[in-house]
């Protein structure tokens, strides 16, 4: 196996050829190392690379491989998002005004660790995590490795890039009002928010009054559900993505939350219809059926939860005074919702969610579109303010932040690309705790549809 190969093997392969002494683990290390040098001062995906550390901890991985150790991830280098953790290293938070480096991991990190994983390095993200767009004024843009005038999502634009262009194996996303699904769809990967509380938060836990989750963005569905076998152990996740999901009933939904002018783009209609011709072939019962939103999802539910987490991890921060203008815009506002009024909005959350999940009462998995259109250009949003590029990045990701209100999980399976040569995808969304038949249907059809040997130019 070529070098370049070897970079867009995944995860699970990657470890199987380390336990069986294909390759080094050092040398595996070098192969990222080589093409990050290469291609990311194009991208920019990584805000640091972390090539003394994690060269000893390849040299440690492969000592331990050479004495008959086996871990699920032993040797493997893994990217994480810049938003947790990492001993030795700053959290940036994508700003200026972050503080001095951690002195312990976070336990994403820790449990990553005790599975043998090598940390390649901390990728790029929007400041404090606020836009679907990954854009700094303190480190610059990252760019889209399918289309490098576009963005390639957020906030976890630079994991979702480092992965699509075999700057990564695999990546740590977090996801608060779509941050996994949004990179995963733009830049063809699969990804998966898993459920509320799943995959640890520690020592960040309840980011963003609840809506946040860390979870994987992979090349593949094994690598996703292996990355939640190891931080989320017991549940048997790798077992679920590898066995039949059984017939279906699924629903197709292109309905946008109530609240949101939205218009669904033609490449993204069509990703929804063509998956639902597929599932029949497949045997799966597929119906069209929406699920009752409430009008107040998005504006009583979703958007003040936002709000008031910037806000509350603004306040954590030694130096605000060196936040962009428009995230300071954006945290005052938070800073007027009360804790009252915040708890009053969680005490309400089973009430939406209830409503919203009595679709599965009669369904399986429920399908929409991972986003209404494309990615925005690099500078599309500059100087304009918090409420301006809200409203403007909203209109293409309206299907994800209800479903970071209800806790459900949610994935995204690659589909086609669009007339900008940028992928699309469905959203995959399953019942409550029900993360085994997202993976399960997403393998399925990543064998019926593969997307794996797709390569994007920069890459």
């Amino acid at each position: 196996m070529d070098s370049h190969e070897l970079a867009f093997a995944g995860a699970t392969q990657q470890a199987r050829l380390l336990a069986d002494g294909a390759i080094t683990a050092p040398e595996l290390l070098d192969v990222y190392l080589e093409r990050i040098s290469r291609l990311d001062p194009q991208l920019r995906s990584y805000r640091v690379v972390l090539a003394d550390t994690a060269g000893a901890e390849a040299t440690a991985a492969q000592a331990r491989l050479d004495a008959g150790e086996r871990l699920p991830l032993l040797g493997v280098p893994i990217a994480i998002k810049d938003d947790v953790d990492v001993a030795g290293e700053m959290t940036t938070y994508g700003t200026a005004a972050h503080g001095p480096a951690r002195s312990q991991d976070a336990e994403v990190v820790r449990r990553l660790r005790d599975a043998g994983a090598v940390i390649i390095g901390k990728t790029a993200a929007p400041e404090m995590m606020v836009w679907s767009f990954t854009e700094t004024l303190t480190f610059g843009a990252t760019r889209n490795p399918w289309n490098t005038d576009y963005t390639p999502g957020g906030s976890s634009g630079g994991s979702g890039a480092a992965v699509a262009a075999g700057l990564a194996p695999m990546a740590l996303g977090s996801d608060g009002m779509g941050s996994i699904r949004i990179p995963s769809t733009w830049c063809g990967l699969f990804g998966i928010k898993p459920q509320r509380d799943r995959v640890p938060l520690a020592p960040h836990d309840d980011a963003w009054n609840g809506l946040s989750v860390n979870g994987p963005m992979a090349r593949t569905v094994e690598d996703a559900a292996l990355f939640l076998d190891v931080t989320a152990p017991g549940n048997g996740f790798v077992a679920a993505a590898k066995r039949s999901p059984g017939r279906l009933r699924i629903a197709l939904s292109t309905k946008v939350p109530p609240g949101l002018i939205v218009r669904v783009g033609k490449a993204q209609r069509a990703a929804v219809n063509e998956a639902g011709v597929l599932l029949r072939e497949l045997g799966h019962e597929v119906i069209e059926r929406d699920p009752d939103y409430p009008p107040s999802v998005v504006y009583g539910q979703a958007l003040p939860r936002y709000f008031r987490g910037v806000y509350d991890d603004v306040k954590t921060l030694p130096h605000p005074e060196r936040l962009d203008a428009r995230t300071r815009a954006f945290a005052r506002i938070g800073g007027l919702i009360s804790d009252k009024r915040i708890s009053s909005i969680r005490g309400a959350e089973s009430i939406a969610a209830e409503r919203i999940q009595s679709i599965f009462d009669d369904v399986d998995v429920v399908i929409t579109p991972g986003t209404a259109m494309g990615p925005s250009r690099i500078g599309a949003y500059q100087r304009r303010g918090a409420i301006s590029t809200l409203t403007l990045v909203t209109v293409r990701v309206p299907f994800q932040a209800v479903f970071n209100v209800t806790g459900q999980p949610a994935a995204v399976v690659p589909w086609d690309l669009d007339g900008n040569g940028v992928p699309t995808s469905i959203q995959l969304v399953g019942k409550p705790f029900d993360e085994a038949t997202l993976l399960s249907l997403g393998a399925q059809i990543e064998q019926a549809r593969p997307w794996v040997q797709r390569r994007p130019p920069v890459s």
